[in-house]
């Protein structure tokens, strides 16, 4: 069963913006788009900047705040490649809290 982490409170992220929150070991960019969240890796990976940070447009693409890398919110796809993407993870609100779904653990073999 997935297990969610509780990252903030609903409104701690505004309408049309974005904020960087840990889950786990790493940091998720926790995006509100018109009341709907949305968590990506939080990471650019071109020069590791932090994409919760970055403009958030009324599509739900972010872009990097360093070199403009542009990402969709709702799946982590690079929209000028969507050949690639970045890490995306399930959001649910349960009562006042934005909770996210925790990555699976892969074994050192490759396998979850």
């Amino acid at each position: 069963m997935p297990k969610y982490v509780t990252v903030a409170k609903v409104g701690a992220v505004p309408i049309g913006q974005g904020a960087t929150f840990p889950l786990g070991d790493r940091l998720v960019a926790i995006f509100n788009r018109d009341g709907t969240y949305f968590a990506i890796d939080d990471l650019c990976p071109h020069m590791g900047a932090s994409l919760g940070a970055g403009e958030l447009d009324e599509a739900g693409i972010v872009t990097c705040p360093w070199h403009a890398w542009r990402f969709d919110v709702c799946n982590g796809i690079w929209c000028d490649n969507p050949r690639l993407s970045i890490d995306s993870f399930p959001v649910r609100i349960e009562g006042d809290e934005i909770q996210v779904q925790l990555p699976e653990a892969k074994s050192t073999d490759g396998t979850a």
